[in-house]
C-alpha cells in the first residue's frame, strides 16, 4: 500500500473515529467552562491551552484526510462541512472579529459526522427536506387563514393577543405549541365569545396533531429509506468482494489444473 492508502486506513480505523469524538466532547466541555468567569480566572491558562490543543489535533485530523484523499475530500459534504467547522475556529477574533470566538462552540457540531447515527439522523433529515416544504407551505397557508380570522373576530376585545396580523400568528403558534393555550389564552377569549372553541379546537386539531405529526412522519421515512440504502450499499460491497475472492480462487484453480507442456 502507498502511504496515502495506510493513512487513510488509519482514518478508517474505529479507533480513531472513538478518538476524535472523544475530543470534540472534551472540547464542548472545556468551551462550557470557559463562560465562567470564576473558573477562567483559576484555570483560564490551562482551559486555553487545552482548548488549542483540542484545536490543534482537528488541524492534523483535517490536513491528514487532505493529504490521503487528495481532492476526493472536497467531494464529499460531510468533509466539507468539517472543513469550514475548524477553518471558522481558525480566524483570530480581534477586534470587529470577536464574535467569532463565540462561534468556536460550533466545533461540537462536527460530533454529527463522527458520529455515523448522527450521519443517518441529518441525512434523513436533509433527504426529508423538499417535503417538509410542502408541509410548510401548508402550515403558513393556515396560519394566514387563522391570523386573519382570528384578527377581525377577536382583535377588538384582545388586542394584546390579536390586535394585528403578526400579534395573531404568533398568539396561534403559542396555541399550537400547547404552551399556556388553554388558561392562558383560550379561556379568556372564550370567556367573551363563548363560541370562539369552533375556531380554536379545529386549528390545534389540523396543526398540533395532523401537520405537525406529518413532518415527524416525513422525517421518520426518510430515515428509514437513508439506513435502508446503506444496508443494501454495505450488502453490495460484500457481494462484490466475495464475487473477487470466487474468481481469484477459479483463476488459481485453472492454473493448476492447467496441463504442463
Amino acid at each position: 500500500m502507498t502511504y496515502k492508502e495506510t493513512l487513510a486506513h488509519y482514518l478508517s480505523l474505529p479507533f480513531t473515529r472513538n478518538f476524535i469524538i472523544g475530543v470534540i466532547l472534551f472540547n464542548a466541555l472545556i468551551l462550557g467552562l470557559e463562560t465562567s468567569d470564576a473558573i477562567m480566572s483559576r484555570f483560564g491558562g490551562l482551559i486555553e491551552a487545552l482548548d488549542t490543543l483540542c484545536l490543534t489535533i482537528f488541524v492534523i485530523e483535517i490536513a491528514a484526510k487532505l493529504v490521503a484523499h487528495g481532492r476526493q475530500f472536497f467531494r464529499s459534504g460531510w468533509n466539507l462541512f468539517d472543513f469550514i467547522i475548524v477553518g471558522i475556529a481558525l480566524i483570530p477574533a480581534a477586534q470587529g472579529l470577536a464574535v467569532l470566538r463565540a462561534l468556536r462552540i460550533l466545533r461540537v457540531m462536527r460530533i454529527m459526522s463522527a458520529a455515523p447515527s448522527l450521519r443517518r439522523v441529518i441525512e434523513g433529515f436533509v433527504t426529508a427536506l423538499p417535503g417538509m416544504g410542502s408541509v410548510f407551505l401548508l402550515m403558513a397557508i393556515i396560519f394566514y387563514i387563522g391570523s386573519v380570522m382570528s384578527t377581525k373576530l377577536f382583535g377588538d376585545s384582545f388586542p394584546q393577543w390579536f390586535g394585528s396580523l403578526g400579534q395573531s400568528a404568533y398568539s396561534l403558534f403559542q396555541i399550537m405549541t400547547l404552551e399556556s393555550w388553554s388558561m392562558g389564552i383560550v379561556r379568556p377569549v372564550m370567556a367573551t365569545y363563548p363560541y370562539a372553541w369552533a375556531f380554536f379546537i379545529p386549528f390545534i386539531m389540523v396543526t398540533t396533531f395532523a401537520v405537525v405529526n406529518l413532518l415527524v412522519g416525513l422525517i421518520v421515512n426518510s430515515m428509514q429509506d437513508a439506513h435502508a440504502e446503506e444496508a443494501n450499499a454495505s450488502t453490495d460491497a460484500y457481494r462484490d468482494a466475495v464475487l473477487q475472492r470466487l474468481i481469484a480462487i477459479e483463476k488459481h484453480l485453472d492454473m493448476k489444473n492447467a496441463p504442463e507442456d
